[in-house]
């Protein structure tokens, strides 16, 4: 019997971790399950298990040079000044133990959240150790080790031949994988991001729109520092619309950074827990529409792992199982479990309190500014 949506989880997923004092943290993911446990909107039956990356399917993407230096740095057998030829051993992406097979883990955890979708045995998946979107083919990048989405692609194109919409939304460019396949016609990727202009990675301009007989199958936009729900919520849904009804695929493979939000300490985006509650829901509905339903969920960056990501990510689970946007307190018990261990007092209910902060003074001119993006990044599709 075919599954609504299946949970990609286990406790290996936890040992992707630089340092107890590093902004990525995974044990996001277990406040994530936590909650939705304690909502009892998830049950054990939902949750599969990921098996760990195979080296021949790390090599859909990354060079055999950059794996085995980081298979030697897991093992303490290279210095950091060597590892940060390839994106390693540095303050953004520092070396640990067992590096390779942490990674390894989720990108297979992506990975058979596909195979569950493309064979039938699930409509919808959701991977949230994924989205490690800045991964490069020869070299790590912004907390990045490998590409899951990336190699996931490669992985659909070679198993299954489809035509792949990749969407993200993190505050942070997808980089890795829109250079990945920049020149790729039969792979489509659309971010929306905080412009380069203050935050890294720095690219994601309108103007990067595929290569050769991949021109027109990059989108991208980027929104001004400051940006609201509202002006948030237009362009994405405006984006995803249009993007999906001119490139047409077959299956929707979504990044769900949650680091848009106003307590995001690493972005100067003022989203609420309103985008979150709307990004998986409109992703859903367009891939009901083109890809009979075929859709694929990882997570990505998101830095408030107390106040803001449990509550975002619960977000694409319910989504997926097709429950209603909840309203009022969180689960008394969620809350009692983790109070403790948080520096920061938590937001006690599902939406975030109105007004969450003080008015913004160049809220007209951000939104006209972001109008003006969007018609530029959509005009190669609304000139055919």
């Amino acid at each position: 019997m075919k599954k609504d949506a299946v949970f990609i989880f286990s406790e290996e997923q936890l040992g992707y971790s630089f340092s107890d004092t590093h902004p990525f943290n995974q044990k996001r993911i277990v406040l994530t399950l936590d909650l939705l446990k304690k909502s009892g909107a998830i049950s054990d039956e939902d949750i599969i298990v990921p098996r760990i990356a195979t080296d021949e399917e790390l090599l859909l993407v990354h060079d055999p040079k950059f794996i085995d230096i980081v298979k030697r740095a897991g093992q303490g057998l290279i210095t950091e000044e060597v590892g940060s030829v390839y994106g390693i051993g540095t303050e953004d992406t520092p070396i640990f133990p067992n590096m390779h097979e942490a990674s390894a883990m989720l990108v297979g955890g992506t990975l058979t959240a596909v195979d569950e979708v493309m064979e039938g045995r699930a409509k919808y998946a959701l991977n949230l150790g994924g989205g490690l979107h800045h991964g490069f083919q020869g070299k790590a990048s912004g907390f990045c080790v490998y590409n899951d989405s990336s190699v996931a692609i490669k992985y659909i194109q070679k198993k299954y031949n489809a035509r792949v919409l990749y969407i993200d939304t993190d505050a942070h460019h997808g980089d890795g994988v829109q250079w990945t396949f920049y020149d790729d016609p039969n792979v489509c990727t659309l971010s929306v991001h905080e412009t380069g202009r203050y935050l890294f990675p720095g690219t994601g301009a309108v103007t990067e729109r595929g290569n050769g007989e991949g021109y027109g199958t990059s989108f991208n936009f980027p929104i001004d520092a400051f940006t609201e729900d509202e002006s948030f919520l237009q362009i994405y849904k405006t984006a995803i619309e249009e993007v999906a009804a001119f490139f047409k695929p077959d299956v929707i493979l979504t990044q769900n950074g949650a680091d848009a939000h106003y307590f995001d300490p690493l972005t100067h985006l003022y989203g609420t827990m309103k985008i979150y509650e709307q990004i998986p829901r409109i992703a859903r509905k367009i891939a009901e529409r083109y890809c009979e339903g075929r859709w694929i969920a990882v997570g990505g960056g998101g830095y408030d792992i107390w106040r803001v990501v449990p509550r975002a990510w619960s977000h694409i689970w319910l989504a997926m199982k097709q429950l209603p946007i909840p309203m009022g307190r969180l689960p008394d018990a969620w809350l009692e479990a983790w109070q403790v261990e948080s520096p920061v007092p938590f937001i006690e209910t599902w939406q975030d309190p109105d007004p969450l902060y003080e008015p913004i003074p160049r809220k007209a001119e951000i939104m006209e500014k972001n109008a003006q993006m969007l018609e530029r990044a959509l005009h190669f599709i609304r000139s055919q």
